[in-house]
């Protein structure tokens, strides 16, 4: 994974996985109605799949690490299904999931051209009327530090909603928490 060692333990971690839980998921979900049938792109060590995990009936994860991969189907096999996938070339076909969801992953993405691709597929597998939803983080003092060495291309608020309807999304909507100025975004497929 393009993250330093640092990076790895912190996202590893349960107080990181409790953050998740108590704060980040709360705030990115907020009103969204996530449906039946639920894709993760870019789960990582599995922070975000554990509560995921225990809302949705059906859960399917998708990380492009091979190593974090089996990590996640040791652990949460049983409760979600775990694909080894970039989020820009998913092996899933179109329209078979209620929702698309990524969280604080979309800085990882090398470049901006590979996060629309991972635009792209979010919609191409969103059933109509679903939604796309998550939220990343945006750069700050201790961001930085945390990313030395690491790959951190983060998403620019004022921009991403024409990426988003770039993509094919309507009801576009991003916004940032008033005390992490981290982002969050919904889009629906019409």
């Amino acid at each position: 994974m393009p993250m330093n060692r640092a990076h790895r333990k912190l996202c590893s971690s349960e107080k990181w996985a409790q953050t998740t839980k108590d704060h980040i998921l709360p705030w990115a979900l907020e009103h969204v109605e996530l449906g039946a049938d639920v894709l993760e792109i870019g789960p990582g060590y599995g922070a975000n799949l554990r509560v995921l995990a225990d809302l949705v009936p059906r859960l399917t994860a998708a990380e492009i690490d091979a190593d974090t991969v089996r990590l996640l189907q040791d652990t949460w096999g049983d409760r979600a299904r775990i694909l080894l996938a970039d989020g820009a070339e998913l092996p899933l076909p179109g329209a078979s999931f209620d929702s698309v969801v990524c969280f604080t992953m979309l800085h990882h993405v090398p470049t901006a051209a590979h996060q629309d691709r991972i635009f792209a597929e979010a919609f191409r597998v969103v059933r109509p009327g679903g939604t796309f939803a998550g939220s990343d983080s945006q750069p700050g003092l201790r961001f930085r530090i945390l990313h030395f060495r690491d790959t951190m291309n983060t998403l620019d608020p004022a921009g991403l909603p024409a990426r988003l309807k770039e993509a094919g999304f309507t009801d576009v909507s991003v916004d940032t928490h008033p005390q992490s100025g981290g982002l969050r975004f919904r889009a629906r497929r019409p």
